[in-house]
């Protein structure tokens, strides 16, 4: 069994509240779990309007799947217009 997880660091350049942070994030959040049947949440950053950490995992039986789908939520996230990736971190357990 493989774990694949990323945490990413997000910019939300056109976002004026925590309200439409919320929407455009949960929004985001729902869209890649559905897309790719993983676990994803908003893991840090919550107060911060114009920012956001998420975290995301995914369980496979081989390890190049589950490097597969970390790597196709990060560009999935990448081609969002309303969101700027800063930074990801990804890892294989």
């Amino acid at each position: 069994m493989f774990i694949g997880s990323v945490e990413i660091d997000l910019n939300l350049p056109g976002v004026n509240s925590l309200k439409e942070k919320r929407k455009i994030v949960k929004s985001l959040l729902a869209r890649l779990q559905n897309k790719f049947n993983i676990s994803i949440s908003e893991v840090d950053l919550n107060d911060r309007m114009r920012s956001a950490r998420i975290g995301a995992a995914v369980v496979s039986n081989d390890k190049i799947h589950a490097d597969q789908v970390i790597a196709a939520v990060v560009r999935t996230i990448e081609g969002n217009p309303e969101v700027i990736v800063l930074d990801y971190r990804v890892e294989i357990l």
